[in-house]
Order: structure tokens, then C-alpha cells, then sequence
């Protein structure tokens, strides 16, 4: 029987082979506090890491029998807009069953509330699993995530009240964009006022691309403080779907995703809790919820670039043309080699930023029982700057491969992925969205543009770069020396080309260059993470490191290129017309 899981070793292999999965098993754990309190809570990291196995075979299991199988009814059907509310297309209510009886919702919430405890990586893979079956489906699913932010900043009341509901199945949704405020949310004008009779606070205006619109529980970012028309006047709200209060409008007719309802609200008068302080909605929270929103579009990328790769080889082996199966020719062969290796480059990065992202967290979340360490502080300091740094980048270029490699999928299977009937059409409609919501692509390098300034990505290049100078017969990475060499090349072009927009002191230059800067210094780590897999494991990943090494360097040269021509006169042909 199939499972999304234990078919794809090079999942396994993230989550087994990394030296920092210790210390986040160590700190999710608390030194395995639960292990006498709670029948499930692992013994040690050996028995922690065997629960994340048997979980993420559970995962792929329900992917492979229910929800991949369902895919292409659900989004045929989508969901339905009946009297100001929404109703799933019926196989996505199979979908939800399968996931709640399994248990997998709450996955990373602590067991008291009664979650599954587990660290953001193992979530992370379950989210790429999940979306290599259905990415609309993973859209549902994955916002139990919107949970993290009441367990960061709500009280403990909310804590108790809501998360138990998630974790038992409930759904969740984060009301952020508007019709006048897409990526501007500093524009958000959604109405909250306090209402002293009745001691609560109402909401009252509307919301627009709500993705799962009609959830149980949502996360409202709304303005608390008349007079204000900036994000310093936004705050955070929790608003109960039981309390009322809330229509759907309408459900978006949308080019993809069809089975996740993206909806518009109306709210009226409804009653909701404040979550935190008042005016950090957007200047604290918002920013919490949208990196583990973007860390998930990252994950949910790799999912459909998965898919796009299983159902392009499939294809090519089976397909005949002039005698031999289509794989055979150089020209498809290398479309598809394209497809696994900015596959495996784009999952190393996803990975490695899910990684960083489970330390931090897990000392933000100690910090709250008890006074860090200096050298705990330090390392909080240390990987928070990391997730921080990483996460534009694994959510920007992922979105940007899964988008390519739906394309290449759909072109391998020539006129035959031009029709309905096979899945490659919906993996590249439902691919296109990845680089738009939860920030676009350009976000994503505003976002990132100031660690290529600062020099921090060099600096993280300069750590990723392994030694070739002792030993070498015995050195893991002397079988790729030819590789590392290139790669080598390639940072210094980036420090070359990031060195030359800064002396340049020109911010219309800088603001140009930046999304050709951001690329490159992500080119560049893609192939040192690469690098590292390739050497402990060449069997899965040799191969798929000299193709991105080769796409990478064209990459790197042509946006050197571009960068060493940009000055004064050129700016002016990039302005607008």
C-alpha cells in the first residue's frame, strides 16, 4: 500500500540525519518532563524520534489512501456558498474525518491542552506531505497552525478555552487581508470597539481572500484605536464562530486550490476576545503568525513540487514515442532531472529553516516558565536571527520552483497535460498561488534584503563551506571537491556583486538589485545544504547536487550580469514608462 511518507526516503532523511535534531528533542521535551505524567510522551530521543516516525507514517498513509485519491473530486466540486455560509466540497469532509480520528490535529500544542507536543520540523513534513496529496486540502488542514499565536501571546483562560478544541479537530482562520488592504495591512480598517454593557468587544466591517473563511475559530486582526490609520492601532482578536455575528459573503472562483474556501466576510456587531495587548497586533503578532504561515507556503511548495516530480516520471516511463518510453530522451530526461533537483535543494533549505525555527521557539516558550541562561539567551538570540533570515528564503524560492516545476510537469506530459484528466494541470494551478499570498516573492525579498546588506548570508555561506584541505581521502565531500569548488566561485560572485550595489550608496539601485541579491545568496546556500546531504548520502542526493550546481552557477551568472550592468543610465529604463 503507498504512503507518502515511508516512499520518500529523502523525508526521512531530513528528519534523521540532521546534528541539530538533539537539542530540539531536548528542548520540545523539557528533558522529557511528560514521560511520567503522560502514557504517550517518549522516554528519550530514541523513543521521541520513533513517535515522529509512526506519526508521519500515519500522515502518509491517510495521504496516499484518502486524500490524494480525493484530490481531483474535491476540486471539481470545491466548496459551496449556501445562506452566508460554507460547505465543503463532500470528500473534504472525508479528508477531515481521516485526519481527526487519526488524532493529527494540535500537532505541535503541548499535551496538557491535548496536543501531540510535537517540534514545527515534524510538523513541517506532515504539512509537505499532506499537500503532495491535495495542496487545497493542506490549506484546511495546516491552519490548526493559527494556533501557535493564541498559545504565544492569549492568556491562559483563552489557552484552555480554544486549543483543546483545535486539537480534538476544530478548524482555524486568520482574518488579516481587506479589499483596501492586501499586503498593506498597516491599511486594515475593520472596526474593533469595546462594549461596556456586555463587557466584551465587537467587530464590525469586512474581510477579503479569508482562507477558510468560515473556520470554527479565528484569528481577527481588526482597529482597536479610533483616530489611528497605521499599524500602530491594530490589535489582535479571537472571534468564536458559536458566538455569531460573521457571513460569508461570497466563496472566490478561484484558478486553483478549489477544494480551501477563500471566502469574503461581513462582520456584524460580532462579539470577540481580545488576544494580548492592545496595538500589537500588527507590529508583534501578526508577524509571528505570518513567518509560521510563510514557513507553511514553503512546506506546502515542496509538497506540490513532489507531485509535479512523481507524476512527470510516472508518465515519462510509461509514455512511448518512436519506439522508447519518452524518459529516454535527453530532452525530457533533463526536465525532469531539473524538477528532483530543485526538489531536493528547495527541501534541504525548507528543512534547515524548520530546524532553526523549532530552537527558537522552544526557548521563547521556556522563557515563559522560568529566566533563561546566559547561554541559552544567546542561542535564542542566535536562532531566532537564523529562522528570521531563512524563512523569506525557503518560502520564496520554494514557491518559485513549485511554479516551475508544474510547468515542466505539464510539459513532459505535452498535449496530454493540457486536459482535465490528469492531475499535472491541478498541481500547476493550484503551484501558482504559493508565490502570492502569505507575502509574494517580492515580499519575500524586502524581507531578506537587509541580510545580504549586513552581510549576515555571507557570513552563513562562510559556516555552510566545508574544508577540503586535510585529509581529503577521507573527507565526505572530496567525492563532490569539483562541486564545492564551483559553488565557492559562485559566493564570491554574490559577495562580489552584494559589495558593489552597497558602495554604490544608491537605494533605487539597491531596491533594483535586490531580488537578483536575494536569489543568489539563496542559489548559493541551496547548493552548500545540498552539498551536505549529497555527502552522507550520495545514493539519494549525488545526482541531484551536480544538476543544481549546474543550474545554480547559470543562475548566479546571469544575475551577476545583470547587477555589474545596473548604474545610473540603466535605472532609467526600469522606471515606469
Amino acid at each position: 500500500m503507498a504512503n507518502y511518507y515511508n516512499d520518500i526516503k529523502e523525508i526521512q532523511f531530513e528528519l534523521n540525519n540532521s546534528p541539530l535534531m538533539p537539542r530540539i528533542v531536548e528542548l520540545k521535551e523539557r528533558a522529557f518532563a511528560d514521560k511520567d505524567q503522560y502514557d504517550e510522551a517518549p522516554q528519550d530521543f530514541a523513543d521521541a524520534m520513533d513517535t515522529y516516525d509512526k506519526v508521519l507514517d500515519i500522515v502518509g498513509d491517510i495521504t496516499a489512501n484518502v486524500i490524494a485519491p480525493n484530490a481531483e473530486t474535491v476540486d471539481a466540486e470545491g466548496p459551496h456558498h449556501e445562506n452566508g455560509r460554507v460547505r465543503y466540497a463532500s470528500k473534504t469532509y472525508e479528508n477531515l474525518e481521516a485526519m481527526t480520528q487519526a488524532g493529527m490535529n494540535g500537532m505541535t500544542m503541548p499535551r496538557r491542552y491535548g496536543g501531540l507536543n510535537l517540534p514545527v520540523t515534524v510538523y513541517t513534513a506532515a504539512n509537505e506531505i499532506v499537500s503532495t496529496g491535495d495542496a487545497g486540502f493542506e490549506n484546511i488542514w495546516s491552519l490548526q497552525d493559527c494556533i501557535e499565536t493564541l498559545y504565544c501571546f492569549g492568556n491562559e483562560e483563552q489557552r484552555q478555552k480554544y486549543i483543546p478544541r483545535v486539537c480534538k479537530g476544530e478548524t482555524m482562520s486568520m482574518d488579516l487581508t481587506e479589499p483596501d488592504a492586501g499586503s498593506d495591512l498597516q491599511s486594515v480598517m475593520l472596526k474593533a470597539t469595546f462594549d461596556e454593557e456586555n463587557n466584551c468587544w465587537r467587530l464590525n466591517g469586512a474581510k477579503r481572500f479569508i482562507t477558510n473563511g468560515d473556520s470554527d475559530i479565528h484569528l481577527v486582526l481588526a482597529r482597536s484605536e479610533a483616530g489611528t490609520r497605521d499599524g500602530r492601532g491594530l490589535s489582535m482578536f479571537i472571534y468564536d464562530k458559536r458566538d455569531g455575528g460573521v457571513d460569508v459573503r461570497r466563496i472566490e472562483n478561484k484558478l486553483g486550490i478549489h477544494g480551501s474556501p477563500t471566502c469574503e466576510l461581513v462582520y456584524k456587531n460580532a462579539k470577540c476576545e481580545l488576544c494580548g495587548d492592545r496595538k500589537m497586533g500588527l507590529i508583534k503578532y501578526v508577524m509571528s503568525l505570518m513567518n509560521g504561515a510563510r514557513l507553511g507556503i514553503a512546506a506546502q511548495s515542496v509538497g506540490l513540487s513532489q507531485a509535479a516530480y512523481n507524476e512527470a516520471i510516472a508518465y515519462a516511463r510509461d509514455r512511448k514515442q518512436f519506439g522508447k518510453a519518452i524518459i529516454e530522451f535527453p530532452a525530457v530526461a533533463e526536465m525532469i532531472s531539473n524538477i528532483k533537483a530543485r526538489l531536493d535543494a528547495g527541501r534541504a533549505l525548507l528543512y534547515q529553516t524548520a530546524r532553526y525555527v523549532d530552537i527558537y521557539k522552544a526557548l521563547e516558550d521556556i522563557a515563559r516558565d522560568r529566566k533563561l541562561e546566559p547561554e541559552e539567551r544567546a542561542e535564542l538570540k542566535q536562532y531566532s536571527r537564523l529562522a528570521d533570515a531563512f524563512t523569506p528564503l525557503a518560502k520564496g524560492m520554494n514557491s518559485e520552483y513549485a511554479n516551475q516545476n508544474g510547468y515542466d510537469c505539464i510539459q513532459v506530459h505535452g498535449g496530454s497535460g493540457f486536459m482535465l484528466e490528469y492531475a499535472c494541470q491541478r498541481i500547476y494551478r493550484d503551484a501558482r498561488i504559493t508565490s502570492i499570498y502569505e507575502g509574494t516573492t517580492q515580499l519575500q525579498t524586502v524581507a531578506a534584503i537587509r541580510y545580504v546588506t549586513n552581510g549576515f548570508y555571507s557570513q552563513v555561506i562562510e559556516s555552510l563551506t566545508p574544508a577540503l584541505s586535510e585529509g581529503e581521502g577521507d573527507n565526505p565531500f572530496s567525492p563532490f571537491k569539483g562541486e564545492l569548488e564551483r559553488i565557492c566561485r559562485m559566493a564570491e560572485k554574490f559577495n562580489a556583486c552584494t559589495a558593489a550595489v552597497k558602495g554604490a550608496e544608491n537605494q533605487e539601485l539597491l531596491d533594483l538589485c535586490a531580488r537578483h541579491l536575494y536569489e543568489m545568496a539563496a542559489d548559493v546556500i541551496m547548493c552548500l545544504l545540498l552539498l551536505q546531504n549529497a555527502s552522507k548520502a550520495p545514493e539519494l542526493f549525488g545526482k541531484s547536487l551536480q544538476v543544481y550546481v549546474n543550474l545554480a552557477e547559470a543562475e548566479v551568472e546571469k544575475h551577476a550580469s545583470l547587477v555589474g550592468r545596473m548604474n545610473a543610465e540603466q535605472l532609467e529604463n526600469y522606471r515606469q514608462q
